[in-house]
């Protein structure tokens, strides 16, 4: 049985990346492929109580960096891998990346740290296709601004997140074979159809 594929979707909160994974999944199964849908941080019940005290609870950096990765390590060994094994495919909202961008980009954590748990804890796993969704930070904020019960990443700062975005853009540039940026502005059913163009030819690949 052939390997399934690994397709993340990251962006800033607020970009609308999460409006769009039930569409790609409901256009993965139309296509004829068995899907998994899954998050980070979570996954898995172990990564679910993760999530929650990462969302919730103030911490050292690198112990917050450390704690996206052991979650991580959990999520690939309990769902992600196996699913690929079975030839199923994989859409995961956030994944690395996400990481790079908020406890490197955001928080500044240095890089060669993760770099260093990345090689650790995936050497061998990289997504096969990574959807940036990309909107223009004072959208964001805005978007971020009618919503309720933020949690404490959605609580930071513009310039947080200006870092973040543009941690995310070099990760773009420097992987350029599998990321596609998805401008969000954008009615959702252009950017619908974008994804519709995008994913249908991913897969004849």
């Amino acid at each position: 049985m052939s390997r399934g594929k690994f397709i993340t979707f990251e962006g800033i909160d607020g970009a609308g990346k999460s409006t769009h994974i039930s569409f790609v999944a409901s256009l993965l199964h139309d296509l004829g492929h068995t899907v998994v849908t899954t998050r980070e941080p979570g996954g898995t019940p172990l990564g679910e109580k993760l999530r929650e005290l990462l969302l919730s609870e103030n911490m050292h950096l690198e112990t917050e960096a450390l704690l996206m990765f052991a979650s991580r390590r959990e999520h690939l060994a309990q769902v992600i891998e196996p699913a690929l094994a079975r030839g199923d495919w994989v859409v995961c909202d956030r994944f690395t990346d996400a990481t790079f961008a908020y406890q490197g980009g955001g928080r500044k954590l240095e890089r060669a740290k993760l770099e260093a748990l990345e090689a650790w804890v995936h050497p061998h796993l990289q997504p096969d296709l990574t959807l940036l969704f990309d909107v223009p930070l004072e959208v964001a904020r805005e978007r971020l601004a009618r919503s309720r019960n933020l949690d404490r990443f959605e609580q930071e700062k513009a310039d947080f997140f200006a870092a973040t975005r543009d941690e995310y853009h070099r990760r773009a540039q420097q992987f350029p074979q599998r990321f596609r940026i998805i401008e969000t502005i954008r009615p959702v059913a252009e950017v619908n159809a974008l994804i519709d163009g995008l994913i249908r030819e991913f897969a004849r690949a």
